[in-house]
């Protein structure tokens, strides 16, 4: 089951196509990463599956239900924090909550439990204008988590915050979707920022999908795009000598650029090369970090 599909989503603000069909799938259960520069289309499209944009071109699917004809019924089972923080900077965490328990019609229990859950059961009589930036996003998801959504989503919760801050929030987030079953949609503008947090991922660039999967597949991917790099004293002896043995390369910037070698290869091909006089002056393997992945699938590597 998808928590949220999306097909053929396009939107446009005056005469600019801020989405071009996007095709989203948050499976059920997951914590999945929408990443895209900012301005990609991220917020907008989380606009639009919460109801808070009307929709003009596609459809919506939220927790198995249209999104058109069952809007009240899916928004009861969503939790949500776009943008920033909706809080009461004069009144304590407990009274935020309280606030916000009335309007959920919430049992009253639910604001420790949700206190409990995000770290904030002992902030006392402390205002919210007082909270650090890290506390006020926690704040913000017990309002989210107050009426037990089974669907979290999240625009850009790690923003502005320290690495104390990321680690704190990566924590519970895990928390939440191991512990409580929630599925999460976290967008982010930053991979490094969440790739040790999720399960799958979407790239969005300039309005258009232009990568979903898992994240082991995206780290596949950057796999694939791994490459030996070889410098001899006759490059072009040396890729008819790798052709030879299954290794395919071709000639780039002054060196013969073959496929990820394993170590075996790698020894198999300097003893062929030696052999036929070829001497070897550098072989290397070059792997790419999942950050240059993602530069390459929004097209600014």
């Amino acid at each position: 089951m998808q928590a949220i599909a999306t097909i053929g989503l396009s939107h446009k603000f005056s005469a600019e196509a801020v989405l071009d069909d996007v095709n989203l799938a948050v499976p059920a259960g997951s914590i999945y990463g929408f990443l895209g520069p900012n301005g990609a289309g991220k917020t907008t499209t989380l606009r639009l599956v919460l109801g808070l944009l009307r929709v003009q071109h596609g459809t919506i699917e939220v927790l198995g239900r249209s999104l058109d004809r069952h809007r009240l019924e899916i928004l009861s089972r969503v939790g949500s924090s776009i943008e920033s923080p909706s809080l009461y900077g004069h009144l304590t965490a407990v009274e935020n909550l309280e606030v916000w328990r009335r309007v959920f019609r919430c049992p009253p229990r639910r604001i420790g439990e949700v206190l409990s859950h995000v770290g904030l059961a002992g902030t006392g009589s402390k205002r919210a204008d007082q909270f650090s930036l890290g506390m006020k996003q926690r704040l913000a998801i017990a309002v989210a988590l107050l009426h037990e959504p089974a669907l979290l989503i999240l625009d850009e919760p790690a923003n502005g915050l320290d690495p104390h801050g990321i680690l704190e929030m990566r924590a519970l987030l895990t928390a939440l979707n191991h512990e409580h079953g929630i599925t999460v949609l976290v967008s982010s503008h930053i991979l490094s920022e969440i790739q040790k947090l999720v399960t799958h991922v979407g790239v969005i660039h300039r309005g258009t999908l232009r990568f979903q999967g898992t994240l082991a597949a995206l780290m596949t991917r950057q796999e694939q795009s791994a490459a030996t790099h070889l410098h001899t004293s006759e490059n072009l002896r040396a890729v008819k000598i790798a052709a030879q043995h299954g290794m395919e390369g071709r000639l780039a910037g002054g060196k013969v650029i073959l496929r990820a070698l394993d170590e075996q290869e790698s020894g198999r091909l300097t003893t062929a090369l030696a052999t036929s006089g070829v001497a070897v002056y550098e072989i290397v393997t070059v792997r790419r970090d999942l950050e240059n992945v993602f530069l390459d699938l929004i097209g600014e590597a």
